[in-house]
């Protein structure tokens, strides 16, 4: 397993059909890649938003960093999009669970 968190904050003149079309298409490359497992995105209230995308493997999350629309779409996040971001990646996270449903 591999996670990615992309903790982002948008840019104030932000264009967001513009943003809302790259962002879809990019979730819509990104499910039929090899590997990918699940995506969420949420949003604070103080504007920052967080996205978390789960794949098989190490190799499965490189692909898709390495996809050549995700990296067009990437820089022009840079250019256009945002005014700050972090990225975090885990291979192997410890992971526990808890499902009342389940007993």
């Amino acid at each position: 397993m591999f996670l990615n968190v992309f903790r982002n904050r948008k840019r104030a003149d932000i264009d967001m059909e513009a943003y809302g079309a790259d962002a879809a298409r990019m979730v819509a490359v990104a499910q039929a890649m090899p590997g990918f497992v699940s995506y969420q995105h949420y949003h604070a209230a103080d504007g920052e938003a967080v996205s978390i995308s789960e794949w098989a493997s190490v190799e499965a999350a490189r692909d898709w960093a390495r996809h050549p629309e995700h990296l067009a779409v990437q820089a022009k996040g840079r250019a256009e999009y945002y005014e700050s971001y972090s990225s975090y990646c885990c291979a192997d996270p410890r992971v526990s669970h808890f499902d009342r449903s389940r007993g």
